[in-house]
C-alpha cells in the first residue's frame, strides 16, 4: 500500500476530503447540541431532522467525490460534484438549522436551491464514474 503526502494531492481533493470529514463531525455536534438546546426542549423539529440526516449523508458524499478525485483524477464531473454537495449543505441544512435555532429567515426561499445542488451533484459524480472508469488517474 502507498500513501500519498497529503501536499501533493490536488487542492480540490483536500477540500473536499477536509470539509466531508468536518462537516461530518458538525453533524454530530448538531445531534447532540439539539437534544439539549432549549429551543428544542419540546422535540427536533422534523425538518430540522431531514436537515440533519441529510447533512449526514452528503457528508459522506463529500468524501467519496474526494476519494473518487484521488483514484480517478479529477475531472470537471468530479470537481461540479464536490462544489454542488457544498452548496446543497450551505443552502439546505445549513439554512434550515439557522432558521430552526437563530430564526433567521431571510434566505428560506434557498432551500429548494440546495436540494437541486445535491440532485445535480450525484449525477455529475455519476457522470465522473462513467467517463473515468478504467483510466489512469491526472497527475495532481
Amino acid at each position: 500500500m502507498t500513501f500519498v503526502s497529503p501536499v501533493s494531492l490536488a487542492l480540490s481533493v483536500r477540500i473536499f476530503l477536509t470539509l466531508g470529514a468536518l462537516s461530518a463531525c458538525c453533524s454530530v455536534v448538531f445531534s447532540a447540541a439539539m437534544a439539549h438546546l432549549p429551543v428544542f426542549a419540546g422535540g427536533v423539529p422534523a425538518m430540522v431532522q431531514t436537515a440533519l440526516a441529510q447533512q449526514q449523508f452528503h457528508s459522506l458524499g463529500l468524501l467519496w467525490v474526494g476519494l473518487a478525485a484521488l483514484g480517478l483524477g479529477t475531472s470537471r464531473w468530479l470537481l461540479a460534484a464536490g462544489w454542488l454537495m457544498l452548496a446543497g449543505l450551505l443552502l439546505f441544512s445549513f439554512n434550515l438549522y439557522a432558521r430552526h435555532v437563530w430564526g433567521f429567515d431571510a434566505l428560506r426561499a434557498l432551500v429548494p436551491w440546495g436540494g437541486g445542488a445535491w440532485i445535480l451533484a450525484w449525477l455529475c459524480l455519476a457522470m465522473g464514474f462513467a467517463t473515468g472508469l478504467g483510466r489512469p488517474a491526472k497527475p495532481a
